[in-house]
């Protein structure tokens, strides 16, 4: 521990704050532990010369399902600048997601990421434990919350969890983000980026250290403004991100945690092109410069809001261990588009004959919850009791406008104007009972509801008035067993079941009887083991999911749609080692199986790789860094389908990455230390089509994303 930091010795060093540890990057001062630890940080114990210091991606040795942990270190030193993160979990045994316009500056078109195949909406995706996304259908925009440079970790949970994992989509695995610690000590970090196709970024991040006279709190401000124009043409991105985390103990075993986000956007997308576009304009085909036409990039762009806030209690009183997040997220979206997706389609439906004809958009949403999770220790067990709840109101719209003069009205044809709301309550119970030493088990049940209301006077679909409620509920049964083989050798065992609330599309039919509705729901079956010591990590799984009323993601225009596939039968095979060669080196690897069966013959679901593969070496001494990683995608069907509606296959593709850093210290007026970085993204040019978004509105020709050419990028920062 630095000397000069003046910590009160209060119990709450022990119970809650922890002390003092290494920062899991090489040239940063000491953080604050708030009790919910950065992940990978008890990777800092083996020191940096270690596999879980290097590791990519590693498994727990606590954990009772399968699970990837990527540690602060490696987000810091292999994350693009503009990387969410959807990027970064790109690189996790069965996990498959591309930005098209490149890292970070574009979410996924296709339903992306997957897991295991399960689309974007059948999972969790949680930021320090608080569920959110789309009430709508559960999905998520990653463009619109958090970014790299604030993230402390991140955990990808293949599986629904025991009792306690809290979430709309309770049975497809969570993407844990965790928000990085302040530091200990006070920093002021200018940095700034430049790549390729005119990216670039500026940003600083203040930090308060332990601030001794303000009761040990500590906080840190991040902000940074991103422009970029993309791999696509006419698809450029400015960004503003403002994150502002505060620590403080407020008593001997009692620790208050503010947080508070704030995010704007502006983007132009496209739905990707056909290959008759492709061909006739290049690869990188996105929109035009042509304001005669529909894909013309000023009629096709995005103005976005967003913000996300908590405050956290985390105590200890007698036996009983409490944390409590009371939170609120917003997003507010408005949207423009051409009447038609492709190039070339007609100019019909303006206000005047000629005019080019759009379309518009608004969905605004917040949601305000409360999440609560306690444990009591009995003797060497302990109970777990908590509960989520969450209320999300939703006033969303869309419709047909002149776009050559100015968007202006036309008609509510084909859109909508709708109200609704999703209100979620989850409690749950569960015991840890301590079998043996070694051996836990733990029994525990959850209920779930999901209650939505719609009251629409133009309801999409239709474009009649609906006012209905409907509401689903589950019990929800898990048992997961724990067994230390040895201190450094664990294994597991997890039944489970998994349920999703029918999504709000369920309303968009005339006369829908929503109590015949069937909610997806899952059994899960997994075992696995993980092995960790200085020089290897080591973990594996096998998994076998029943998915009942299976609700597949397909293109629809500029829209998404979901169909029910009946039955699916899912099993695999996973596993993730990282090597430590010595002289700073180690060895990477990690590989996925995931197969599928359906109950209906013909029936095949979109974007399941039969295969994920990755492969790298790493270099990580004193104060050079430097990763060579290759990722492979297997074969797949595509999201879109051909003119005839037949699903289209894609090949496996691999591309490979370069990241490296190097610190300059006691840099004398300049500062305290300079951190240099070079990326190298896509270093082999891999570059076609890897899958199909939509269809053409005029042709129904399929339309196609390619991957984004090799890219460069350029990081510099400085400690002050």
């Amino acid at each position: 521990m630095k000397k000069g930091f003046g910590f009160k010795k209060k119990l709450i060093a022990q119970l809650v704050i922890g002390g003092l540890f290494a920062a899991a990057q090489a040239h940063a001062e000491q953080t604050v532990d708030v009790g919910t630890a950065q992940l990978g940080a008890g990777s800092a114990s083996y020191g940096t010369d270690s596999a879980p210091y290097q590791a990519p991606t590693q498994g727990s040795l606590v954990s009772t399902q399968p699970q990837s942990v990527i540690s602060q270190h490696y987000i810091q030193e292999n994350a693009a600048a503009t990387s969410n993160y959807t990027d970064l979990v790109n690189i996790a045994p069965s996990v498959y997601s591309i930005d098209p316009n490149g890292p970070g500056m574009m979410e996924s078109q296709s339903g992306g990421p997957y897991i295991r195949g399960f689309h974007d909406g059948q999972y969790n995706v949680t930021f320090d434990g608080i569920p959110w996304g789309d009430s709508n259908d559960f999905t998520h925009h990653s463009t619109s919350y958090f970014m790299a440079q604030d993230l402390g970790g991140i955990t990808v949970d293949r599986g629904p969890g025991d009792a306690s994992n809290i979430g709309y989509a309770t049975f497809g695995g969570t993407i844990a983000v965790q928000s990085k610690n302040p530091m200990a000590s006070p920093n002021f970090n200018v940095y700034g980026t430049a790549g390729s196709w005119n990216t670039r970024m500026l940003g600083g991040e203040f930090d308060t250290g332990v601030m001794q006279n303000y009761g040990d709190g500590a906080a840190f401000i991040d902000y940074r403004n991103v422009q970029t124009d993309g791999y696509l043409t006419d698809s450029k991105q400015k960004r503003g991100n403002l994150f502002v985390k505060y620590v403080k103990p407020v008593s001997d075993n009692t620790v208050l945690t503010f947080v508070t986000m704030q995010n704007t956007v502006h983007q132009n997308i496209p739905y990707g092109a056909t290959l008759a576009t492709i061909a006739q304009y290049g690869k990188n085909y996105g929109l035009s410069a042509n304001p005669s036409s529909q894909d013309f990039y000023g009629y096709n762009y995005d103005e976005i809001r967003s913000d996300f806030e908590y405050v956290g209690l985390n105590t200890t009183q007698g036996n009983w261990k409490i944390d409590n997040k009371l939170y609120t997220y917003a997003y507010y979206h408005n949207g423009y588009n051409g009447a038609g997706v492709g190039i070339n389609q007609p100019n019909v439906g303006g206000l005047v004959a000629g005019d080019v004809p759009g379309g518009a958009m608004f969905m605004d949403y917040r949601s305000w919850g409360d999440i609560l999770k306690t444990s009591y220790a009995v003797g060497k067990d302990n109970l777990d009791l908590g509960a989520w709840i969450d209320r999300q109101n939703n006033n969303r719209a869309s419709w047909n406008t002149d776009a050559t003069l100015g968007n202006a009205f036309v008609s509510f044809a084909g859109g909508r104007y709708m109200y609704d709301s999703l209100t979620t309550v989850q409690p749950y119970a569960q015991y840890a009972w301590h079998a043996t030493d070694a051996l836990t088990v733990t029994p525990g049940v959850k209920y779930t509801s999901f209650t939505r209301d719609n009251s629409s006077p133009i309801n999409q679909g239709t474009l009649a008035a609906n006012y209905q409620s409907q509401t689903w509920t589950k019990l929800l049964p898990a048992i997961v067993a724990h067994y230390m083989i040895q201190p450094n050798w664990s294994a597991y065992a997890q039944y489970a079941e998994g349920f999703l609330a029918p999504n709000l599309n369920a309303f968009y039919k005339a006369n829908a009887n929503l109590g015949t509705l069937n909610p997806e729901t899952t059994q899960n079956f997994q075992i696995g083991t993980t092995w960790k010591s200085k020089q290897l990590t080591l973990s594996g799984d096998i998994y076998k999911i029943d998915f009942t009323n299976q609700a597949q993601a397909i293109a629809c225009g500029a829209y998404t749609c979901f169909q029910n596939t009946g039955g699916v039968k899912y099993n695999g095979i996973e596993g993730e080692a990282t090597y430590y060669v010595g002289q700073g080196f180690s060895l990477y690897g990690n590989y996925a199986i995931n197969n599928y069966s359906m109950s209906t013959a013909g029936n095949y679901l979109t974007d399941v790789p039969k295969n994920t593969a990755t492969a790298g070496v790493i270099y990580n001494q004193g104060p050079a860094y430097a990763s060579l990683i290759a990722k492979e995608v297997g074969s797949r069907y595509g999201f879109a389908q051909d003119a005839n509606g037949n699903p289209i296959p894609f090949s496996s593709f691999t591309v490979t990455n370069f990241s490296s850093s190097y610190d300059l210290k006691e840099l004398g007026g300049w500062g305290k230390d300079m951190k240099i970085g070079f990326q190298i993204n896509n270093i082999f040019n891999y570059n076609n089509i890897y899958d199909s978004a939509t269809n053409d509105t005029t042709t129904n020709a399929p339309m196609y994303f390619v991957y984004p050419e090799r890219n460069y990028e350029l990081t510099l920062s400085i400690d002050m």
